[in-house]
């Protein structure tokens, strides 16, 4: 095995939030492998977050909705099997797949890359197709901690974490049009994330309302909701609840206007999910609800202060909880109005 790598595949295709707490591993293997060639395999619902990425050579579309039917579909079969037969002719050298599932480790064999890297808790015995695997350490909870932790078994020596997401001046343009359509200001606005793929890790609507209220009295902010357009009905819910105006941008932006929405935000308020997590990334002030998710493993990266939930320090290495007592539910608005006041304290504009 050979720590020089030339032709790199990186394994994620899904979903948004596991997306963005991929890219510190991405740039970990730029850094430490500064001549490869590092292609992605991702679904195209979420190729806009990485498109154009400063350390990305390629991306290459997984559509699982076709392919998932491949064992039935004649159609999906022949378009897996294209597939695999476009990646065996890029001849990786070494395969890093961070989704640990069975249809991406069984692609990481396909492929024909005599090198395969992935966790050793992947589940459906997707660890069986792989060449290296990292055992699970009591240190490495987060999981970006242990990203890298099997990108040193690779060979990596840069191993910082660090979140690159670019400006891309088209949506820079697209937002800043989209405020002034609708009288915002940059850093005068609060950002609503209160759709989820998930209903139970959804904060009740009447609460979002009254913080959004809270937000805008107290502190003179313009409050947007955000997510995607099958949520504009959620956030029309909120609306209702609410004694201030909500800006309802579901469903109105790409995913690179949507980062830059989130980054000129004062402040982002978000269940967990996968915009929360961008948000995240930006560095920006921010208060992230978790229930049945652990956030020692998932959550904002080396930020305790942006999270609420119950138990939080104490979870362990599980990535779900079933504890009743972890129900979304249970989160107050007195609680995540604190910790939203402390976060704009924290940090001026």
């Amino acid at each position: 095995m050979s720590s020089a790598w030339k032709n790199i595949l990186l394994i994620k295709p899904s979903s948004l939030g596991d997306i963005v707490m991929a890219l510190p591993a991405l740039s970990a293997l730029r850094r430490s492998f500064p001549q490869a060639r590092i292609t992605w395999l991702v679904r195209p619902a979420f190729a806009g977050l990485i498109e154009g990425h400063p350390h990305l050579d390629e991306i290459i579309h997984f559509d699982r909705k076709t392919l998932g039917k491949a064992w039935y579909c004649p159609f999906a079969m022949k378009a897996l099997g294209s597939l695999i037969g476009d990646l065996r002719r890029r001849r990786f050298d070494a395969v890093l797949d961070l989704q640990g599932l069975l249809r991406s480790a069984s692609l990481s064999w396909a492929c024909g890359c005599k090198y395969r890297f992935g966790p050793v808790w992947g589940r459906e015995f997707a660890h069986w197709f792989y060449t290296t695997t990292v055992p699970r350490h009591a240190d490495w909870v987060h999981v970006i901690d242990y990203y890298m932790k099997i990108i040193e078994a690779m060979g990596g020596c840069d191993l910082g974490v660090e979140f690159v997401l670019p400006e891309k001046p088209a949506a820079v343009e697209a937002v800043g049009a989209l405020l002034s359509q609708h009288d915002l200001a940059r850093e005068r606005y609060a950002v609503l994330i209160p759709g989820s793929a998930q209903i139970s890790k959804c904060w009740p609507a009447a609460r979002f309302g009254s913080l959004a209220g809270r937000l805008a009295s107290e502190h003179g902010l313009a409050i947007v909701a955000t997510g995607s357009g099958a949520e504009s009905a959620m956030i029309e819910r909120i609306q209702s609840h609410a004694t201030c105006r909500i800006v309802n941008l579901a469903g109105r932006t790409s995913l690179p206007e949507l980062v830059e929405v989130l980054r000129s935000a004062r402040i982002v308020i978000s269940n967990d999910t996968g915009p929360g997590h961008i948000a995240a990334a930006l560095g920006k002030p921010l208060v992230m609800m978790f229930s049945w998710s652990n956030p020692l493993r998932v959550g904002p990266y080396r930020r305790p202060e942006c999270i609420v939930g119950r138990d939080v320090a104490t979870r362990g290495l599980a990535i779900k909880s079933t504890n009743p007592a972890h129900a979304i539910t249970h989160i107050t608005l007195d609680e995540v109005y604190t910790r939203a006041v402390q976060q704009l304290a924290g940090h001026r504009p």
